[in-house]
């Protein structure tokens, strides 16, 4: 979910508004003077809706809006976000638009706009440094409209800085042995997710055998959440009628759950967050049944700044799941922020994310990113995974070579693989990837070792990963936009030379040589596993 990074103390962000086509994140940057017609264009009320359906009242959370004015020939106004005005300034035209920066905390710079040529719509990206650009759509309202639907939406209570508890080493219970694996809602339906849809997939991950290929984790993630009632308990919206229920049926097909919240007033998409509320939160996920939290920075970014004080956020969470007495791995949410690696298993985490989101922009680019973006591999291992984000495997924006090069990756990096595509139609040549044995047993190696990269010559590179039964899987990777012959040379590599080798994406044996030597495909990846 980029607004999670956009909009949750990562830095550096960009919106870009266009026309019906996508705009390029990288277009020229020229400007022009602006036009009293020009400025008309975008002058007005704007609610952010559903892409889906965008002319209903509001996308589900806290509505946000654009409120803009024409004042002495420029644009003025606000970005209201969530609950926080991000005051607008600096508007300049464009040859593709309107030029402008948002104000306020955290920093944004340098956001793009321009109406459709109904004028009723801006098809708005909103991106980062890391993921690329992530697409929501803003329709035009009136201001006697916004204002009623502001005033009927729920705000948050704890919006402003609560007492942070004195930093403790929590400990952490061994439930994840091996890094995760599943699905996520999050890339198919988004704020959509509803019963029907998460109990479909799990009948999917049982038909299709995925649940014993490793596959076990069902996780609900944003857009669940309804209100909190006078005594703080919060319920969920009328989308999940019957949430134990839910998690019943679920876990009876041999399957375990996880659900979403963030330590913040509100989530990444304005749904109701666990900010004052993690002890009564916890006790209702143990009590529903939950297996998993992932819990999201989001809106907690707006509020707290410094390591210590994230560190003191998401230790309090992790001390009310250990206090249900019921077992729920905790994943931190957190892009990788403060070298979580180093105390992620102190505040009670299994395993944190270690970079924005992966389904937004340039897919390649997000898989390419986190070839040199893996986290520590010394902070990894049993019960403290590196988390590369959710899997895009099956999601249209890369070559079946990318896919093989991605699922590569993450099994090296020792990451949870978490599914993020539509399973229902998932094609065979797609389950053949996600569901490969030899591959998923390099990534479920009990070892818990994360492969490094141990040889890299332009944009070839070969990783290398230690294996409990004492072989060793070597991934060759080529990032380049051409073919490459790339060798593996076992001693040079300070290996012996093996007595077999594997290549596990073809399931076939290969040469076991001093050295092996094979062509690799543009943006494309060798998996052995060498005995």
């Amino acid at each position: 979910m980029a607004l999670r990074n956009v909009f949750g103390a990562i830095g550096i962000a960009t919106l870009a508004l266009a026309g019906a086509g996508l705009m390029p994140a990288a277009a020229a940057a020229q400007t022009a003077p602006a036009t009293p017609a020009a400025l008309a264009g975008v002058a007005g009320d704007w609610l952010v809706v559903p892409r889906r359906t965008p002319d209903s009242i509001a996308i589900g959370g806290i509505p946000r809006s654009f409120r803009l004015t024409v004042e002495g020939g420029t644009v003025k106004g606000l970005f209201r976000f969530n609950g926080w005005d991000y005051p607008i300034a600096n508007w300049v035209a464009r040859p593709d638009g309107h030029a402008f920066d948002l104000t306020g905390k955290p920093p944004f710079v340098k956001m793009r706009a321009r109406a459709t040529a109904d004028g009723r719509f801006m098809d708005i990206w909103i991106g980062d440094e890391v993921v690329g650009v992530a697409p929501f759509l803003a329709r035009r309202v009136t201001a006697t409209e916004l204002a009623a639907i502001e005033r009927s939406a729920p705000r948050p209570d704890n919006m402003t800085k609560l007492p942070l508890p004195a930093p403790r080493d929590l400990g952490v219970r061994n439930l994840a042995p091996v890094p995760p694996m599943g699905w996520n809602s999050w890339n198919v339906f988004r704020e959509a997710v509803d019963d029907r849809s998460v109990r479909a997939m799990a009948d999917v991950l049982v038909r299709s055998g995925l649940r014993d290929a490793g596959y076990r984790y069902v996780t609900i993630d944003d857009g669940w959440q309804g209100q909190r009632d006078a005594a703080g308990v919060l319920h969920p919206n009328a989308k999940f009628p019957d949430m134990k229920g839910l998690v019943d049926y679920i876990h009876a097909r041999g399957l375990k759950v996880g659900i979403y919240s963030s330590p913040g007033p509100v989530t990444c998409t304005g749904y109701v967050g666990s900010h004052g509320h993690e002890a009564q939160d916890a006790k209702t996920f143990a009590a529903w049944g939950f297996d998993l939290l992932k819990y999201d920075w989001c809106s907690a970014g707006n509020i707290y700044d410094t390591r210590v004080e994230m560190q003191a956020r998401y230790q309090i969470m992790g001390a009310a799941l250990q206090a249900t007495g019921r077992d729920i791995v905790y994943s931190l949410c957190q892009y990788g922020l403060y070298d979580v690696g180093s105390w992620g298993n102190a505040v009670g985490g299994h395993m944190w994310r270690t970079g924005g989101d992966s389904i937004e922009g340039d897919l390649w680019h997000a898989v390419d990113y986190r070839f040199d973006h893996n986290g520590d591999a010394r902070d990894a291992g049993p019960s403290a995974w590196n988390d590369a984000d959710m899997m895009l495997v099956g999601i249209d924006g890369l070559t079946p070579e990318e896919y093989r090069t991605h699922y590569t990756l993450w099994t090296m990096a020792a990451s949870p693989i978490i599914l993020g595509n539509d399973l229902r139609v998932m094609t065979p040549a797609v389950k053949a990837i996600v569901a490969n044995p030899g591959v998923i047993a390099v990534g479920q190696d009990r070892a818990g070792v994360q492969g490094r990269r141990v040889a890299q010559a332009g944009a070839t590179e070969i990783w290398s990963k230690r294996l409990a039964d004492g072989s060793t899987a070597v991934a060759l990777f080529n990032r380049g936009a051409a073919p490459a012959a790339m060798t593996v040379d076992w001693r040079s590599l300070g290996l012996p030379v093996p007595k077999r080798v594997r290549d596990l994406w073809h399931d076939a044996d290969v040469p076991a040589a001093a050295d092996y030597t094979v062509q690799v495909p543009r943006h494309g990846a060798v998996l052995l596993r060498a005995s």
